[in-house]
């Protein structure tokens, strides 16, 4: 049987679907790869593109749009909702069929590897493929941003694992890229219905796994723990439907699903007298967690009526239209 991966990387252009169109392009042109996904967010001004296919097929397509991006993205220009730190803020490699997690971590370390030597760009290895365990997660490299890349790398623990590690004329321009492999990750975003975005910055501060900094009795700051394992979050401010969101990252559905993130988000959210107003789900979905929500709200059997209950229920069309079968990684590789 074939081995398949998926790649997600997540590339600092939202606004100007020419330039996405580009980068999608380069990752059509190479053969046995299958476009699975590119959904753009303005406000974000992210899009976040979804291929999968052999090993080395999605290799050579990662490379391809790391490259394209580098070319029509601008960093000293880029402004938008979502933290980042490049062109290509960060590339993931997802097992999906016949494959370990242990090649998946080579096939990043050699595109990492290309990306640094052949296109000049500082790479950073996170998740399973981090040499170092402060490089695990995402949010701690990609802490202070692009505008605090020229800072970071010169720092000694902060040198790139490939590429330049001087902030030249090159990378002023790209910024790094974080590349790696992971499990499967859902960036599942709770729609607030409204513009106060202390309420989501709040709310993402008592859910997320790493919690929140709090006075103690004695006056002191101690960090308490999030209500939810296995997740990241932050508020987000999405102007253009004025509404905020509780933007959050999912590192293990199987422990926290999605309906248990958006039930406690809505939990807290009445405590401010705040509606939910629906959620989103961010590029691809597998199907193991939206049947798990259609058992949570109902006793159908039926997978299909699952899976229609999941997506009302979680509001998942209130900004865009949800359409399983262009969601759902299995219906999409035709592996249900």
């Amino acid at each position: 049987m074939n081995k398949i991966i998926e790649c997600v990387p997540n590339f600092s252009e939202g606004k100007d679907p020419r330039k996405v169109a580009k980068i999608a392009d380069a990752v059509q042109r190479v053969k046995g790869v299958k476009l699975l996904n590119v959904e753009s967010d303005p406000d974000y001004n992210r899009t976040v593109i979804t291929f999968a296919g052999e090993p080395e097929a999605v290799r050579d397509a990662a490379f391809s749009a790391i490259e394209t991006a580098a070319n029509v993205i601008d960093m000293t220009l880029q402004k938008g909702e979502h933290p980042r730190i490049g062109a290509t803020d960060v590339c993931p490699f997802v097992p999906v069929a016949n494959i370990t997690m242990a090649e998946c971590v080579k096939i990043a370390h050699l595109l990492g590897k290309d990306v640094g030597e052949r296109i000049g760009i500082p790479v950073y290895l996170y998740a399973e493929a981090a040499n170092v365990p402060r490089r695990y997660l995402l949010p701690d490299i990609r802490k202070g941003e692009y505008e605090g890349l020229s800072k970071k790398m010169n720092d000694a623990e902060w040198r790139p694992d490939y590429g330049p590690s001087v902030f030249n004329d090159r990378v002023k321009k790209t910024g790094a890229t974080v590349i790696g492999a992971r499990e499967f990750l859902i960036a599942y975003n709770v729609n607030l219905d409204t513009d106060d975005i202390s309420v989501a910055n709040t709310i993402s501060g008592m859910i997320r796994s790493s919690g929140r900094m709090k006075l103690n009795e004695k006056g002191e700051k101690e960090r308490v723990a999030g209500t939810l394992k296995f997740v990241q979050a932050m508020g987000v401010d999405l102007k253009e439907y004025k509404i905020t969101q509780v933007s959050t990252n999912i590192l293990n559905y199987k422990v926290t699903p999605p309906h248990v993130v958006f039930e406690e988000i809505k939990k807290l959210a009445n405590v401010y007298g705040v509606n939910v107003r629906g959620s989103e789900v961010i590029g691809l979905i597998p199907k193991g967690a939206i049947i798990e929500a259609g058992r949570f709200y109902s006793s159908e059997e039926n997978e299909q009526n699952l899976v229609n209950v999941a997506v009302e229920k979680l509001g998942l069309s209130q900004l865009n239209k949800f359409a399983p079968d262009k969601k759902v990684v299995e219906y999409i590789l035709g592996l249900n």
